[in-house]
């Protein structure tokens, strides 16, 4: 017979089934009635020319915090203004050309007061994440996202809780939805993620390849006695055979040179050793999905090639570096 759990692991499992009966509750009005509401609203904070300005008062700010810096970090330049701060001089932050997000699940927080009546004066779009649509934010409001009514997790039922994470998940959505609006790729995710293992990830094969004079090749034709110097000298363990055209012909491995050792190695013309049709990469290509080649085919090197021709190496050692792996 299962026992009952520890009452503090009974707390926070009834603070999870609290805060999940919130996002169901969420999840089943956006699909019944708020969804048009949140298309008005995509559609508002795309068209912006400036800023999305997300604002909110005690944890709806802090939740605006997060979601300013998720949409500033998926495409949506956008930045938190502290509603009380606005009061007093933060305001010249806002421009006609500019957005307002403001947070409150009461729709009466005082401190917008002064953001809602700039926004109304000068024309600046208002969208209004709460749960009182008939509320001051909500009736001054060009869109409402009217949230709906939940079970806050505190025991009290004072705590925000459900509340917060209600809206801070319709913020993922918005930033989400923006994303793909504005068809925002991994490579732009990138150009706002470039440190630490994330950045690593999204980097391209260009980013770690070498290039020019470092890459090992040879014509086709040449005597298996230069091609091995030129494996010597530029370290790879390979060399790359290249076509009349300088496209890529084939490639000379450590392997294949145990392959053919015999004692007229050395004479033999490079198309007679080499591997033709090797693996490749694109210069634009992820750099992780270049180490799933490497990985999956047994290889330690990969040629980049553009129209056939190649134009970098990479070795198994430099995505290590990089931090991919």
């Amino acid at each position: 017979m299962p026992t009952d759990p520890h009452p503090i692991l009974g707390s926070a499992l009834n603070t999870l089934a609290v805060e999940t009966a919130g996002l169901v509750a969420l999840q089943a009005a956006l699909a019944n009635g708020l969804g048009p509401a949140f298309v008005a609203a995509v559609r508002l904070l795309a068209q912006a020319k400036g800023r999305v300005i997300v604002t909110g008062m005690g944890k709806s700010g802090h939740v605006g915090r997060k979601i300013a810096a998720t949409l500033a970090s998926t495409g949506t330049p956008a930045f938190f203004v502290h509603p009380g701060e606005a009061s007093h001089g933060d305001l010249g932050m806002v421009t006609p050309e500019d957005a307002i997000l403001a947070l409150s699940w009461s729709g009466e927080t005082a401190e917008l007061r002064d953001l809602v009546a700039f926004s109304r004066r000068f024309g600046v779009g208002l969208v209004a994440i709460t749960s009182a649509a008939d509320s001051a934010l909500g009736k001054a409001a060009d869109v409402v996202l009217d949230l709906p009514k939940a079970e806050e997790a505190c025991p009290n039922g004072l705590a925000p809780t459900t509340s917060t994470l209600m809206q801070l998940a319709i913020g993922d959505a918005l930033a989400v939805a923006l994303l793909e609006e504005r068809g925002f790729t991994a490579a732009d995710f990138r150009t706002f993620h470039p440190g630490g293992k994330l950045g690593a990830l999204l980097a391209q094969v260009r980013d770690v390849m070498h290039k020019d004079a470092a890459m090992p090749l040879q014509p086709v034709g040449t005597p298996m006695a230069s091609v091995i110097l030129e494996m010597s000298a530029k370290g790879f363990g390979c060399c790359g055979v290249v076509d009349a055209e300088g496209r890529l012909a084939g490639i000379v491995t450590d392997g294949d040179l145990r392959r053919h050792m015999t004692s007229d190695l050395l004479a033999m013309a490079v198309e007679d050793v080499m591997t033709r049709a090797p693996k490749t990469a694109r210069p634009e290509q992820l750099a992780s999905e270049a180490l799933d080649l490497v990985n999956r085919t047994k290889i330690t090197t990969l040629f980049a090639v553009e129209d056939g021709r190649p134009v970098g190496i990479l070795h198994v050692h430099d995505l290590l570096r990089a931090g991919v792996a």
